[in-house]
Order: C-alpha cells, then structure tokens, then sequence
C-alpha cells in the first residue's frame, strides 16, 4: 500500500457520505414538489411539469454520477453500499435497483395509459428483461472467467474497511482485471437503469410523468425509511 492510500480512502469514503446525506434531503423537497404539484396538475403549466420532471430525472442521475467516481476508487464497495441500510443493501442488482422496478412503478401509478402508450410499455418491459438478463450473464462471465469468489462475499470484505488490500504479484493484477471488468458491467447497468427511465418519461405525458415520478420517489424514501428502522431495532436487540 502507498504512503497516505488509507487517509485518501477515508476521506473519499467521507466525501461520498456527505454527498448521499445531502443527496437524501434534497430528494425528500423534490418529493414534496411532486406531491404538492401533482394535487394541483390540472393548473400547472406544461412547461412547468417539464422543468420539475427534468430536475427529478437530474437529481437521480447525479447520484448515479457520483456512485459511478465512488466505484472507480473502490468497485467492490458498489456491491455493499454501506451507506444504504441493509434491506436496501439485500435488494440490490448490480449496485443499484433493477430497471424493471421503474416499469412496475408505472403500471401500479399511471392507470390511463392510451393503447398506444400500453403497447410501447409492454415493449419497453420485453427491451428491459433482455438487457437485464445480458448484464447478468456478463457478470456471471466475469466471475467464472477470473475464478473469483462471489462478489458480494469480496465486497463485504472490502467495504468493511473501504480500503485496499495490499497484494503482491499475480493476485494484485487478477484483482485489477476484475475489478476493470466488474466496472464495466456496472457501468452498464447504471446506464439501463436511466435510460430505461427516460424511455419511461418519453412513453408518458407530463402529468402521468409526474405521477410515476412521485409514486417511484415514495416508495424509495419508504423502502429507505422501512429498512433504517429495521437495522435500528436489530441493534437494539444485540
């Protein structure tokens, strides 16, 4: 290890906490926005619901962005975000949601969809289950190829003390094209996961964009809140 590669790693550890923190209350206002915006739909502006959809879609990709710099400093953190709780943690697929979870959304938020807006859903759900799958393979490729052990097992290792281990030799090149590799597949399943909500966006008018927007904001501030208080009685119990 270099001189000053732990202090660097804390501090970047740190920074990336600090970001999330903000990130978390800056999508709770966007959330109020929405609620607020969808209550009142039938007076906004349509350029107004455009301008909210577009900072809503910003803001989750910034996070994606940010997530993206974390993982070139640590990829195997990505595969045990120690920032999430750990419901959130178990219903990960390569670092992050599935794209499925966004076709889902729509289809229990947006009930007046057109024919024509069901059938590019039902085509977009088909698009999004082969990308999936082709990822997952990719993956699965990777790990049989390096005879690495599973990844999450590897993650936990490494995010438990979010700094790298020193090898020598060999074993320090393989863990270096691995995680090249690993980078590369969760790269692309971050790209999936925005433009399959884009696609979304594209599919649905402005109001209906608004409700899935806030459907799929509210139910990952739930999910975040139901597994926080989950962990908080586990520790209690120990």
């Amino acid at each position: 290890m270099t001189p000053g590669t732990s202090a660097g790693n804390h501090r970047n550890a740190g920074s990336f906490d600090a970001f999330f923190e903000g990130w978390l209350v800056r999508q709770e206002h966007y959330l109020d926005e929405l609620q607020s915006v969808q209550q009142r739909s039938h007076e906004s502006q349509e350029d107004d619901l455009k301008d909210l959809i577009t900072r809503v879609l910003s803001h989750y990709q910034q996070y994606l962005e940010e997530k993206s710099r974390e993982a070139q400093r640590n990829i195997f953190l990505v595969f045990s975000q120690t920032w999430l709780s750990s419901f959130e943690r178990a219903s990960l697929w390569i670092g992050g949601f599935k794209p499925g979870f966004a076709l889902k959304v729509v289809s229990n938020s947006v009930q007046d969809l057109s024919p024509e807006q069901s059938e590019k859903i039902k085509r977009l759900v088909e698009e999004t289950r082969v990308e999936e799958r082709v990822l997952n393979e990719e993956l699965a490729r990777v790990q049989e190829s390096m005879a690495a052990p599973p990844l999450i097992e590897v993650a936990r290792k490494r995010a438990r003390r979010r700094m790298s281990v020193e090898m020598a030799g060999e074993e320090a090149a393989a863990l270096d094209t691995l995680k090249k590799a690993v980078e590369e597949v969760v790269t692309g399943a971050d790209l999936l996961r925005m433009t399959t909500a884009m696609k979304v966006v594209g599919i649905l008018n402005p109001v209906q964009s608004v409700r899935f927007l806030t459907a799929a904001t509210q139910l990952l501030v739930k999910l975040r809140n139901w597994g926080l208080q989950k962990d908080a009685e586990k520790g209690m119990k120990q």
